[in-house]
């Protein structure tokens, strides 16, 4: 039986990119919440808890980029020139949040300055990431094998909800992290942040669900269609169990049981991306089949994917076993 490869590698990047969203994005977080806890020792133990794993997370953003290009050139070609402003936006501020981690240890005078570097670097990339996925599903246009619009397309009203929509999950998964690896004042800090963001992450997955469903008539079909419609009813009920095991683990001290449920949200939020986007890679434009590169070249990629991806994930799992446990405030980077 022949193996139906582009759908196979669209399976895959849109794996890499999950994982990136629900690593990297609990550590962007941490950074986004930085101006919500004033103290030096507070923002000490907040980067201490992400210091042994940011920067591994990040890993997954280079994959799904160098992916995207190797297996569906054409949808590179045509989604970067649609999206150069906020890509280039959220590089810049995924640089300038590195330096400021690393600068913030090595200064005292500045540090100030660099830690309202790290926010600022958090948060730019978390709103231009949600921008950059607004604009693609509210469509890209094209022309022939090439993007058709203009400089500013990507710059909606509903593009700007999804970047304040990510920012705010983000920090959601960020005080969820702090919840889990810390105690203390700051513990209790983050927990309360968290049921805020958790409340607002909940309300914005709506209104942009409902948004989504009303953009296009192909998204309205797949959602409230025949078989889909069933995928449909079973998504809010879904995100009504993760919601309560959030509201249950905060208001119970529990530990694990809010991060795990706000992963959730996350995941669930993406797959329904993923059914809305099937089979096309670009919305209504590209399928990945026309997206993809010669089917040789992708049986060559998969045999290469198939040992760095699981090469990734036992060094991800590896780093997370062995840095495990809550943050002491007399460990940490330097």
């Amino acid at each position: 039986m022949a193996i139906d490869l582009p759908f196979v590698w669209a399976a895959l990047i849109a794996f890499v990119v999950l994982t990136y969203v629900v690593l990297d994005g609990f550590d962007l977080g941490v950074g986004i919440l930085f101006p919500l806890f004033s103290e030096r020792g507070e923002r000490d133990i907040m980067t201490n808890s992400v210091a042994p794993v940011w920067d591994g997370n990040e890993t997954w953003l280079v994959l799904g980029g160098g992916g995207l290009l190797a297996v569906f050139p054409l949808a590179y070609a045509i989604i970067f020139p649609a999206l150069y402003m906020p890509i280039i936006l959220m590089l810049l501020g995924l640089v300038f949040r590195g330096v400021a981690f690393e600068f913030r240890w090595r200064t005292g005078r500045w540090i100030g300055f660099w830690d309202w570097g790290f926010a600022a670097g958090s948060t730019v990339a978390g709103f231009t990431q949600g921008i950059a996925l607004g604009a693609l599903v509210q469509g890209i246009k094209v022309n022939g094998r090439a993007y058709g619009g203009g400089w500013w397309d990507w710059l909606t009203p509903f593009s700007l909800l999804t970047g304040v929509a990510v920012v705010i999950g983000y920090a959601l998964l960020g005080a969820t992290w702090l919840n889990l690896k810390t105690h203390g004042p700051l513990q209790a800090r983050a927990r309360r942040i968290a049921m805020v963001a958790g409340a607002l992450t909940v309300v914005l997955i709506g209104v942009v669900s409902l948004w989504t469903a009303l953009l296009n008539p192909i998204y309205f079909e797949r959602w409230f269609g025949f078989p889909t419609a069933v995928f449909s009813a079973i998504v809010p009920l879904l995100l009504a169990g993760c919601s309560f095991g959030l509201w249950h683990g905060l208001t119970t001290d529990k530990h694990l049981q809010p991060f795990l449920a706000a992963l959730g949200l996350f995941v669930l939020s993406f797959a329904g991306i993923g059914i809305s986007f099937y089979p096309h890679i670009i919305p209504g434009a590209l399928t990945f089949e026309q997206a993809a590169a010669p089917d040789s070249s992708l049986a060559f990629l998969l045999v290469g994917a198939a040992v760095l991806v699981p090469t990734i994930l036992i060094y991800t799992a590896y780093s997370y076993w062995v840095f495990r446990g809550k943050i002491s405030p007399d460990d940490g980077y330097h």
